[in-house]
C-alpha cells in the first residue's frame, strides 16, 4: 500500500514518520520541508492508495479540490481537520472520508512532531459506511481508536472539550497579563490552565471563526455551570466532578 500526506506540521509530520516506521511505502508533500520522500508536487499522490490531507483548515478546501486532478476514484483521501461540517458540503471524484485524530501538543511544525502521538488517542470519522476502508486499518495501527458520528456532532463536542478550552486560556492570561505580581508567583496551576494558550496561531484563529456558534453555545454552559457551582451546595458537586474526572485518562 502506497500512502501519501500532505502537509508536513505536527499532525502530518507525525503521521509520515509512523508510517514510515510502519514500513509503509510513504510519501510527503511539503513546501516548507525538505528530504527523503518528501516532494513539491502533487503529482507523487497519483498512484497512492490513501492520501492524508494535513494542511490548515484555511486551505484544505483548495487542497481537496487540486486532487480531483490528480487522484483516480480509487483512492481514499482523509483530511486531519479539527471542524468537520465546512469539509462535508461537496462530493469528490475521490473516496474522501472526513476525520479527525483527537491528539496533538500545543507546539507546531515538522520540527516536533513525533511517533507515537496517536497511540491511545480517538480518531473520529465522520463518513458512514467505511469500517472496513483501509483509512480505518491504518488509524488503529496508528495505535488510535476510530470513533463514528455526524459532522455536526463532532463540532458540538469539540467546541466543548478544545475549542473552549482554548479561548478560556488565552482568556485566562489576557486577563491576568497586565499583574506583574500575579505572573511572577504564577506556578504549576496556572502554568497547566493556560497551555492551550500556546496553540499554533492559525489553527486557533479557524477554530474560532469557523465554529462560533458552538463555541458560543458551549460558553453560554460553561457561565450555567459556573453559575450552579457557586450558587448551589458547594462540596457534593465538586466531590462528584473530582470523581468523574479521575476516571476519565486512566
Amino acid at each position: 500500500m502506497k500512502i501519501g500526506v500532505i502537509g508536513l506540521g505536527l499532525i502530518g509530520g507525525s503521521i509520515f514518520k509512523d508510517l514510515i516506521n510502519l514500513n509503509y511505502d510513504v510519501v510527503g508533500v511539503s513546501q516548507s520541508q525538505n528530504g527523503e520522500r518528501i516532494y513539491r508536487n502533487y503529482d507523487v499522490l497519483k498512484d497512492c492508495d490513501l492520501v492524508f490531507v494535513c494542511s490548515p483548515m484555511n486551505k484544505t478546501l483548495a487542497v481537496l479540490d487540486e486532487l480531483e486532478k490528480v487522484l483516480p476514484e480509487s483512492t481514499t483521501v482523509a483530511d486531519v481537520c479539527s471542524l468537520k461540517r465546512f469539509v462535508c458540503q461537496k462530493q469528490y471524484t475521490y473516496n474522501f472520508i472526513p476525520s479527525h485524530p483527537m491528539a496533538g501538543t500545543e507546539h507546531k511544525g515538522f520540527e516536533n512532531s513525533f511517533e507515537g502521538l496517536f497511540k491511545g488517542a480517538k480518531w473520529v470519522i465522520t463518513k458512514e459506511g467505511v469500517k472496513d476502508n483501509i483509512l480505518i486499518e491504518v488509524i488503529k495501527q496508528l495505535g488510535a481508536t476510530p470513533v463514528f458520528t455526524s459532522a455536526e456532532e463532532h463540532d458540538r463536542a469539540v467546541a466543548l472539550i478544545s475549542h473552549m478550552p482554548m479561548l478560556i486560556a488565552q482568556a485566562i492570561f489576557k486577563n491576568a497579563q497586565d499583574n506583574k505580581l500575579a505572573l511572577d508567583i504564577a506556578s504549576s496551576g496556572f502554568r497547566d490552565m493556560t497551555r492551550l494558550a500556546l496553540s499554533n496561531t492559525e489553527m486557533a484563529n479557524d477554530m474560532i471563526a469557523m465554529n462560533s456558534d458552538n463555541i458560543e453555545q458551549a460558553i453560554l454552559g460553561l457561565y450555567k455551570s459556573i453559575g450552579e457551582l457557586t450558587n448551589g451546595n458547594y462540596l457534593p458537586q465538586i466531590e462528584q466532578i473530582k470523581n468523574k474526572r479521575s476516571k476519565m485518562f486512566l
